[in-house]
């Protein structure tokens, strides 16, 4: 007869027996105390010295960590499809574990009745023991096999011989030295071994794949439901996050609709997505956290809120959290330090973390890191270029940093602006753009954008004043200048006389400044971040310092070990080069004349508030959506978004990248392109006649061209693909698209 449970009668009835199994050990627990007289090693073989008192100890932290994902089960009434799928992924491990459990308590039982018969029969001679004869039948013997399909079994089963220890892991899931108990550990939970004879052979736990869900991601009308997933991050920056998608609420729901009328066509399946900013965990996140009172970069919460946003309209299932602890929880991470492979499959679909969080991940899931690494990305404000990101490679050729090596496809690195186009432009929206657009919508006829002839300072910690004063008084002599500088209490910030200090304000009362405004002053330093869009999307001029030379790893302890070989040539390169006058200007602020005519010439016009696409709200939804949709980087095939007929074939000359080449056309270079270039029918189709093929070579400049000897390259690598780098002897090849208006991370047939 066969009876089905609900999910929740189901967790009751496991908890049961769970519960029931914990008390059976706990009244055939023998107190330290009453083997006080034992002699050393009676009855127990030498392998089992110094393994009998943790055993049963072992077997309670089993029972416990199941029972307590048990419960947390039996609590989730309000999502009943979700827990119902994990309790069958924990039925699934705990019937695949059973076997192991059973023969755990056997040998336990028979270790307590052999304790009970040598009390009671003192003094008690300990007999030699073969570390290889059964006892009483419920020892196995077990040897290493040799099988060419398992090549380092014999391997591993010698390192865990010698760490089994180390980690509390390995006795969570039965290893307790033995070889048998290895040797099952080795081929059940990380496959290095062949299953045992008699034993049915399938993937470990982790490895197997949970039932895709069918349910179509549909665009919300509200965000209410959001404010309950962010409910449990505390702290200055959680309530960051959270007032921002609040305030922006309407916003994100007006674009929600129009991106339902435009993408009727390209509907994507709901993906279960965690989202895990590393940053705000732990000591260090609060000390981050913190700093948000205190006129702290705030660059990185503004793209967590806008990203949670942007996924949650667009119709896909949340969880957002910012402890250790809680992702150990929901990843199914086993206890200890995290050398053993999680519990469970990966219940999620999407992990956005960043550099912080990709540690704490690899510090959690053992071998099963690298298994799942395709379904990561990481938000990585300023960009990791390919010859950072394999390891191998940057540390034979000068590359390697405390930030890369991770082996990610470079597209899972998701920036703030698009800068690197190895990587994936995720960027924020412009807050102020989308009130603005809002108002316009609901204006018959807008009126003249009324200035009053003042500046606001950009830099609201005294610190990036210093060596500034020259520059700040020419700039005074013709516009009334504020600043918004944090005061310590007890304390007055060091700053010109001339200047009106405000304090550290809301970003409400930030934006009322910026209203009035005529001009935003950079002061070289903070690089790239979100203000100078909100200030031009008000209206405001942005004056920035241009860098001579510019700023880079090899120059600037700033960006010293970052994964980039960049040459930053303003404060915000973005605004520069994308934007540009009347809306930017980039001047040399030690160049009196220069700052004084700049400043002239910026009274005498007249600019309206201007916010490219890209950080509007619906430019941000389209470009996740795209993403969503069409990236997979856990397939083993070359990428076909974008398609094909998005290339533009150039030749770059000696000396130039393939950044530089395509933005010479007036093109961007796409790195998902290059495996068309990478044959030798694409030196043929540029005219070059190649007097040798080389691919033995690691080099992330190719393919490329050298004049010299007529040498062609091909990449043998393809996570070296690279649109940045350059060299004095090679001509690149490069792969160029075009992008729709306002939106760089689109080519105009990619939607």
């Amino acid at each position: 007869m066969r009876f089905t449970l609900r999910p929740r009668s189901g967790c009751l009835v496991l908890c049961l027996s769970v519960s029931l199994l914990t008390l059976l050990l706990q009244s055939l627990w023998v107190p330290p105390e009453m083997t006080r007289e034992e002699p050393a090693g009676a009855g127990r073989s030498p392998e089992e010295q110094g393994h009998h008192g943790n055993s049963v100890r072992r077997l309670a932290l089993r029972l416990e960590a199941l029972s307590s994902q048990v419960q947390r089960l039996a609590r989730e009434r309000d999502t009943p499809q979700p827990a119902k799928e994990e309790l069958t992924n924990l039925l699934q491990s705990l019937r695949q574990d059973q076997e192991g459990l059973v023969r755990s308590v056997e040998r336990e039982l028979q270790r307590m009745a052999q304790k009970l018969e040598s009390l009671g029969h003192q003094p008690h001679t300990p007999r030699p023991q073969d570390d290889h004869r059964p006892q009483t039948g419920l020892r196995e013997v077990c040897e290493v096999p040799e099988d060419p399909v398992y090549p380092h079994c014999a391997e591993k089963v010698e390192f865990l011989q010698a760490r089994w220890d180390s980690d509390l892991c390995y006795a969570f899931y039965g290893v307790d030295g033995t070889t048998c108990s290895i040797l099952t550990y080795l081929s059940e939970r990380e496959d290095f071994c062949p299953p045992h004879p008699g034993r049915n052979h399938s993937a470990p736990p982790w490895h197997q794949q949970p039932r895709t869900h069918k349910e179509k991601a549909e665009v919300r009308t509200t965000l209410r439901p959001l404010y309950e997933v962010f409910s449990g991050i505390q702290g200055p920056a959680g309530r960051f996050i959270r007032s921002r998608v609040e305030r922006l609420s309407t916003c994100w729901i007006k674009a929600g609709h129009r991106i339902r009328e435009n993408t009727t066509k390209t509907t994507s399946l709901q993906k279960r997505v965690l989202l895990y900013p590393g940053v705000l965990s732990g000591g260090a996140g609060q000390r981050f956290g913190a700093m948000v009172d205190q006129g702290g970069p705030l660059g990185e919460l503004v793209q967590w809120a806008d990203l949670s946003a942007s996924l949650f309209i667009l119709g896909h299932n949340l969880t957002f959290i910012t402890s250790q602890n809680h992702l150990h929880s929901v990843i199914g991470a086993a206890p200890g330090k995290g050398s053993c492979p999680i519990q469970m499959p990966l219940p999620f679909d999407l992990i956005y973390t960043d550099y912080h969080g990709l540690a704490h991940l690899q510090g959690a899931m053992g071998l099963a890191f690298q298994h799942y690494q395709c379904r990561f990305r990481i938000l990585d404000s300023f960009g990791t270029e390919p010859a950072f990101n394999l390891g191998t490679y940057a540390r034979s050729h000068g590359y390697n940093t405390l930030w890369g090596s991770w082996r990610l496809q470079p597209l899972q690195y998701m920036t703030m602006f698009p800068h690197t186009p190895d990587n994936s432009f995720l960027g924020f929206v412009s807050e102020e753009a989308m009130v603005e657009q809002e108002e316009r919508e609901e204006e018959v006829e807008p009126g003249p954008y009324r200035k009053d002839n003042t500046a606001v300072v950009y830099g609201k910690q005294d610190y990036m004043w210093q060596g500034k004063e020259r520059y700040l008084e020419l700039i005074s002599r013709e516009l009334e200048t504020h600043g918004t500088v944090y005061q310590p209490p007890g304390h007055s910030p060091q700053l010109p006389s001339n200047i009106i200090n405000h304090g550290l304000l809301t970003q409400d009362q930030f934006l009322q400044l910026l209203r009035r405004a005529k001009v935003f002053v950079g002061l070289g330093f903070p690089y790239e971040g979100p203000a100078p869009l909100e200030a031009i999307a008000l209206g405001c001029v942005f004056l920035q310092p241009r860098f001579q030379p510019p700023r880079s790893s090899e120059n600037s302890d700033f960006y010293k070990g970052k994964p980039t070989t960049r040459q930053v040539s303003s404060q915000h390169p973005y605004a520069e080069e994308f934007i540009g006058k009347p809306y930017v200007w980039t001047i040399d602020m030690t160049n009196t004349t220069d700052v004084q005519e700049a400043v002239r010439a910026i009274l005498r016009t007249e600019v309206k508030p201007f916010t490219p696409r890209e950080f509007t709200s619906e430019g941000m939804l389209e470009r996740v959506h795209a993403y969503i949709t069409h990236q997979d980087f856990c397939s083993v095939s070359f990428p076909t978004w974008p398609p094909e007929s998005a290339l533009r074939i150039h030749l770059g000359p000696l000396g130039l990248s393939c950044v530089s080449v395509c933005r010479r056309a007036s093109l961007v270079c796409e790195p998902a392109l290059f495996h068309h270039l990478n044959n030798p029918a694409a030196f043929t189709r540029l005219g070059l006649s190649c007097s040798s093929m080389d691919q033995e070579v690691d080099n992330h400049l190719f393919p490329a061209y050298s004049p010299w000897g007529r040498r062609c390259g091909l990449q043998r690598e393809r996570l070296l693909f690279s649109c940045a780098g350059s060299d004095p002897v090679h001509r690149r090849l490069c792969p160029c698209r075009a992008h729709r208006a306002g939106q760089v991370a689109l080519c105009p047939d990619c939607l």
